[in-house]
């Protein structure tokens, strides 16, 4: 039996992997944080199949001791400060986690056996400010926020380790992926919980920022499964997972709102609201994900329309068992 590290399980993406790895008959053990009250919400429904060990991305140690305790053969390092605008606010924080943390796991794995497969999750928020469209692999970075440059030096690091090493370390640059599991602070999330409460009555109106900015969206329950082939190649790579197709902000309102049968959506939006805008806005971003397909036979399944139909249902659940 297969084991794996989880850093961040209790995350989308981490709930989502342990999922997958669970049906594909591994041993999964995930990390917490000691000093923090987890929110166990993703992982309920499989709490008792997997195994929770004690660490921080800050604490070298504790990460050193919890990969000695699982001995995994794969790690995946979906743990970060994961939310864009908190990084303007919090930019030392943020790289401490989401920088500085993945050298901390890179370094618990060569202490305890450098052997042990290694997943990034690297981000298409390192492209930031474009310099071709569409992005792949060989595409410069130009990162436009604290976390994308954080991103960065994690995607680097990786790489510096894996030719410095001989490790098995390699990233996924991930595209925009949401679910129902998605933090209620990002936007699609918030867009699809203000749908649901407005069309309940129990919520006037959402405040939202640029809505022509636009994403490539994917599903991240599709996600998971290629970060898990890229550690099952014969030779680490890296990889761009993504939809290759992109959509406004505008566009996944306008979709959210006509799942619950309101089509004139603009009078319960206030848009352009300068709490919700970024001092520095990326570009045109949408993937070229040709390589995963190549190489890794990965494609993505569910359709943007799919995407927002599903998130739209769940809050929709959710708020009607909140009455």
């Amino acid at each position: 039996m297969k084991k794996a590290l989880i850093t961040g399980i209790t995350g989308q993406d981490g709930s989502y992997l342990a999922e997958f790895l669970l049906e594909k008959g591994y041993e999964v053990y995930g990390t917490v944080r000691r000093l923090s009250t987890p929110n166990m919400e993703n992982i309920r429904h499989i709490q008792d199949k997997v195994q929770l060990l004690s660490a921080d991305l800050l604490d070298q140690s504790s990460l050193t001791d919890a990969v000695r305790e699982a001995q995994p053969d794969e790690v995946y390092n979906l743990a970060a400060q994961s939310f864009v605008k908190t990084s303007w606010g919090q930019p030392v924080l943020t790289g401490e986690f989401t920088a500085l943390g993945v050298t901390r796991v890179l370094e618990a794995i060569r202490t305890v056996n450098k052997d042990i497969k290694f997943y990034q999750a690297s981000s298409s928020e390192m492209f930031g400010k474009v310099v071709e469209t569409p992005q792949k692999e060989t595409t410069r970075f130009h990162p436009r926020s604290p976390y994308g440059v954080a991103k960065a030096y994690g995607h680097y690091i990786t790489l510096n380790y894996r030719e410095s090493y001989d490790m098995f370390a390699c990233s996924g640059i991930l595209f925009n992926h949401e679910s129902p599991r998605r933090g209620i602070e990002f936007v699609t999330r918030k867009i699809t919980h203000a749908v649901a409460r407005i069309s309940l009555g129990k919520q006037d109106k959402v405040e939202l920022g640029n809505l022509d900015a636009k994403r490539d969206w994917g599903f991240a329950g599709d996600y998971v499964e290629a970060m898990w082939l890229m550690l099952q190649q014969d030779k680490p790579e890296d990889y761009v997972i993504a939809t290759g197709e992109t959509h406004s902000v505008e566009e996944f309102v306008s979709l959210a709102f006509a799942e619950v049968g309101i089509t004139d959506w603009k009078k319960y939006v206030d848009a352009d609201h300068p709490t919700h805008l970024r001092p520095a806005e990326v570009d045109y971003l949408i993937g070229d994900y040709s390589k995963a397909e190549k190489m890794l036979d990965w494609k993505p399944k569910t359709s943007f329309k799919e995407l927002v139909s599903m998130m739209v249902k769940s809050d929709l659940e959710r708020e009607r068992e909140n009455k």
